[in-house]
């Protein structure tokens, strides 16, 4: 029996083309319960097989009122990017191939495509020429193989092998990093049994950023890892990385620039070549789908003894790059083609356009709302608005999400309520911005009178 390709991949391309086409109209939360999708979705488990095309119209039909529209130039939230043009038939490429990029002998092409992607983002970041690069899932796993790499060359140094010995019986390792750090360090650092106590808060100024005469004062107490920042989740500060670099010593330095990385592509960030490990999203401002993390290492030994694998049953050719040598995966999809196209389809140039436009409209953002109180010095895509109290503001931040027009995030710096405006898709323009603003008045307004009325 032949396979039909077509009809359920002509039903999802018609899908997928209506729903891309529909972006700039289409509100942007989701307006299905929970209780109603799972109406829609489930029913008894299927005994006997359905029509492929009549699967995906019934999927695509379900799902329909719980889509958040994250790839909408209208979407605000959690610093998510959208997908180009490029990224996301590469994408669809790459899942029609279905290769598993793990090893060079069963994805040569998808192993190559990773290799010469990786030298181009090593060159766009401006880093050591040495530097050893890992596809991974997200900046989760980007830490996490960061800090794994860093563990193994701290405790080495301390006459401790980690990879061979496990942690019991080995000296402590202190992990210096800000006070308004990510929450995927602490977790990467429960990951790798080092655990959260192993953690030395270091005092921040009031953007955020490390302090170099807090962190000072911390360090030469034996195996150290300093993980300072490069784009705070909340304000967009940057870490003085060439500072902290010097300090540093014979500590390792790792930087979480989940999107504030991406900025160096066009105005290079003062001492990020100088630290040992990096971490990026590619899903942020590379605008590539989901998934897609990349994790950067100017030591590849250091890298390669932390996730390397080798077995008896695997295929290994010592002159090519096998990719799970650098991240935390075995068997994987090839999410390094999707990056591949979207560098190309963009170039240098376009990735600084992307970047430096984004920026700007988080600058449109702060103007636009300065009648209230903006938080934070906008010095990247993040912008943080407060409407009179912590009631008032957290009010107007689920108004919006309700109301359509635009989905921004809620968040609390340094103790009070906030509406944090991420700004990260390549589409988002001055029209999206000015609409969203006017959406926002609106419902401030409508939040205070029912203030009022109350």
């Amino acid at each position: 029996m032949e396979p039909d390709w077509e009809g359920p991949l002509g039903e999802a391309y018609a899908r997928a083309m209506t729903y891309l086409e529909g972006l700039p109209e289409r509100p942007v939360g989701a307006w299905a319960t929970a209780d109603e999708l799972r109406a829609k979705l489930g029913g008894r488990l299927p005994e006997v097989p359905v029509d492929p095309v009549q699967t995906i119209s019934q999927l695509a039909d379900a799902v329909e009122g719980g889509l958040v529209a994250t790839g909408s130039a209208r979407f605000f939230g959690f610093v998510i990017g959208g997908a180009t043009p490029a990224s996301l038939a590469a994408d669809w490429l790459a899942t029609v191939w279905d290769q598993n990029a793990g090893l060079y002998a069963a994805a040569p092409a998808a192993a190559v495509v990773e290799e010469i992607a990786a030298g181009w983002l090593v060159e766009l970041f401006g880093l050591p020429a040495q530097t050893s690069v890992g596809f991974v899932t997200g900046g989760q796993m980007a830490n996490f193989t960061g800090l794994a790499a860093a563990r193994y060359d701290v405790l080495r140094k301390a006459g401790w092998d980690v990879e061979a010995d496990g942690l019991i019986g080995a000296p402590r390792v202190r992990v210096l990093v800000g006070a308004e750090r990510h929450g995927t360090v602490d977790r990467a650092l429960r990951f790798l049994g080092l655990g959260t106590r192993c953690i030395v808060p270091v005092a921040v100024d009031g953007q955020g950023r490390m302090r170099p005469d807090a962190l000072e004062r911390e360090l030469g107490q034996g195996p150290t890892i300093v993980c300072a920042q490069a784009g705070n989740v909340n304000t967009g500060a940057i870490d003085p990385l060439d500072e902290i670099c010097e300090l540093a010593g014979d500590a390792w330095v790792h930087v979480d620039g989940a999107f504030g990385l991406w900025s160096a592509v066009g105005t290079p960030i003062n001492g990020l070549a100088k630290a040992d490990s990096w971490a990026t999203d590619a899903h942020k401002w590379l605008n590539v789908p989901y998934d897609s993390g990349l994790v950067f290492c100017a030591h590849p030994a250091a890298h390669r003894a932390a996730m390397g694998v080798r077995a008896s049953y695997l295929i290994h050719d010592e002159d090519q790059r096998d990719p799970l040598d650098y991240n935390p995966e075995f068997s994987r999809r090839a999410r390094g083609i999707a990056v591949y196209a979207a560098i190309r389809a963009l170039g240098r140039q376009g990735i600084v356009e992307l970047v430096d436009r984004c920026c700007a409209m988080a600058q449109r953002f702060a103007a636009r709302l300065n009648e209230y109180e903006v938080l934070n010095d906008v010095v990247l895509n993040q912008v943080l608005v407060r409407f009179g109290d912590d009631d008032l503001t957290k009010r107007v931040v689920k108004a919006v999400q309700q109301e359509g027009t635009a989905w921004m995030s809620g968040t609390t710096w340094q103790g009070r309520a906030a509406m944090r405006i991420s700004v990260s898709n390549w589409t988002t323009a001055e029209a999206d911005v000015d609409r969203s603003v006017e959406a926002i008045r609106r419902c401030v307004e409508i939040e205070q009178a029912r203030s009022t009325q109350g």
